[in-house]
């Protein structure tokens, strides 16, 4: 999925929550579906525009639903603004309801279509020859059963052509309200979806036949959208950009917060450096870095921002009781802990963590190890959460929540936003459940949804960044499910901006450090 073209808040909504408003307000208040057709037509006419200016010929594919419907009022207004237009009703003249009027116009004003249930792939091939631009209002949020037979065939015949594909507010195929696809679909390369996202817009790897998505104003009151059911909202820029807090020019280190970062171990210092100086990056007055003495000068030597305290290490090189007192005594009068990455997991380590989690207070970040030493042990983290004093955020990828969970990774995988909504509620911990894209579940409900990040991304230290960037922005006094959202997006936007500027092979979690600083100031200059 390309960049989103947003308003300042955005709800992902399900499909049943979509049509609720949309019921909403053709019964109570009176607006008319023909209008709403007309409104999401023009968003797509626009769209086009806007999107392809030297397009002038258009084939325009219907199906027999109010999508169908859709794309009979989309080629009538290209057809007024001067385009070329033709448009195959792949479903027949049988069209009912808005969608049967919208034909019925296009008759009357002699538009050229084309009719029959046996429209073939060789027909559309054909026709595809002498457009510029296709646009796809087959099937839309109401289709929840995989497309078989000519329609599939349809559907295959729309992506092999040479031609820019537009989708009517879903690619014909996807399920609007599920993760995954449910059989062939639209690849699309612009989809304009109407009032709100839904799951498959955003969620992959459904989304992935998205493609840029554009969201049309429908003419519906945006607390409409805001009252809908559900609780998945699209992090934007906008929305997070606000709670950005200036800096006095009298502003001195101590304003910032000191965050202690339980990190690293010999082999896998570079963990601890890059926690602690996302950290850093993320503005942090003070951060040191509590690690195994083994690996105390390379953590030193590699950030350079940040102070070290060395742990004792039993002979096996594990962290026990005499690194668990330093560990606490360091971690008195920091305004926030990170404890995980690159730690370990031999037995002596686990207990260790246990107890660091259970016997310390102030926000804490509990990544990597630090969730690794809870695998199987689920109800003792939910314990040692409630006991806390200070709220805890996990930080897993979907192999760590597996682990918590007792589950298979696949599983998790076929649900993720049940999975991190179900870890965040169990446990009492603000859960960000990382992947593309990330989400950040709050234990009181709701789910943000991070649209930024890149596959890029997916290598070595990058979570160790993220760890690090949410203790420095929650060590500052930043709410923490703000300072979760916060870190999350910005992260993501860092591995855009450095993609952008050094492509996504080779891409290294330094290079996301590099560029934060370019994120920060965006939105501090907003």
């Amino acid at each position: 999925m390309e960049p989103l073209a947003v308003p300042l808040i955005v709800r992902i909504l399900t499909p049943e929550a979509m049509r609720a408003a949309d019921r909403r307000a053709i019964e109570q208040i009176g607006v008319p579906g023909m209008v709403l057709m007309e409104n999401a037509a023009i968003g797509v006419v626009d769209a086009i525009a806007e999107r392809y200016p030297e397009v002038r010929a258009v084939l325009v594919v219907c199906g027999p639903g109010n999508n169908g419907g859709d794309g009979l009022a989309v080629a009538r207004h290209l057809e007024t603004r001067g385009y070329r237009v033709q448009c195959l009703l792949a479903g027949g003249v049988e069209l009912l309801g808005d969608a049967g009027r919208q034909l019925a116009i296009c008759r009357s004003l002699g538009l050229a279509l084309l009719f029959g249930d046996g429209v073939t792939s060789d027909d559309l091939d054909r026709l595809g020859e002498g457009c510029d631009l296709v646009v796809d209002a087959l099937f839309g949020t109401g289709l929840t059963r995989p497309l078989e037979g000519r329609l599939a065939d349809l559907v295959e015949t729309l992506n092999g052509m040479a031609r820019p594909r537009v989708a009517v507010d879903l690619p014909s195929g996807l399920d609007a309200g599920r993760e995954h696809p449910i059989g062939p679909c639209v690849v699309a390369d612009l989809t304009v979806a109407f009032a709100a996202p839904k799951i498959a817009h955003v969620f992959f790897p459904a989304a992935a036949a998205v493609g840029r998505l554009v969201i049309a104003d429908l003419g519906l009151p945006p607390s409409w959208i805001e009252a809908a059911d559900g609780d998945l909202r699209l992090l934007t820029s906008h929305e997070l950009g606000a709670l950005i807090r200036p800096r006095a020019a009298e502003a001195h280190k101590g304003d910032f917060g000191h965050v202690l970062v339980v990190a690293g171990s010999e082999g896998k210092s570079g963990a601890a450096v890059l926690a602690a100086r996302g950290a850093v990056r993320s503005g942090a007055g003070l951060v040191t870095v509590a690690t195994p003495a083994p690996a105390a000068a390379w953590v030193d030597a590699g950030s350079i921002e940040s102070m070290t305290v060395p742990l004792p290490v039993s002979g096996a090189g594990a962290l026990g009781e005499e690194a668990l007192a330093a560990a606490l005594r360091a971690a008195v009068g920091k305004s926030a802990l990170a404890v995980g990455p690159g730690l370990g997991t031999d037995e002596e380590t686990r207990r260790f963590v246990r107890r660091l989690v259970r016997e310390t207070e102030g926000p804490l970040v509990l990544d990597a190890d630090g969730l690794n030493a809870f695998a199987g042990a689920w109800e003792e983290l939910a314990s040692s959460v409630a006991e806390r004093q200070g709220e805890v955020i996990l930080t897993p990828h979907l192999g760590e929540l597996a682990r918590l969970f007792g589950l298979d990774t696949a599983a998790i995988g076929e649900d993720r936003i049940g999975a991190a909504r179900r870890a965040a509620a169990e446990s009492g911990a603000i859960t960000v459940l990382k992947g593309h894209p990330s989400l950040v579940a709050d234990p009181r409900g709701g789910v943000g949804v991070s649209p930024t990040g890149n596959p890029g991304m997916a290598t070595g230290g990058s979570g160790d960044v993220l760890t690090g960037m949410i203790a420095g922005l929650a060590g500052q006094g930043y709410d923490p499910i703000a300072a979760a959202q916060l870190a999350v997006f910005a992260h993501g936007a860092a591995g855009d901006g450095a993609a952008a500027a050094r492509g996504r092979m080779g891409l290294t979690a330094g290079d996301l450090l590099d560029a934060l600083p370019g994120v920060w100031q965006r939105w501090e200059e907003e």
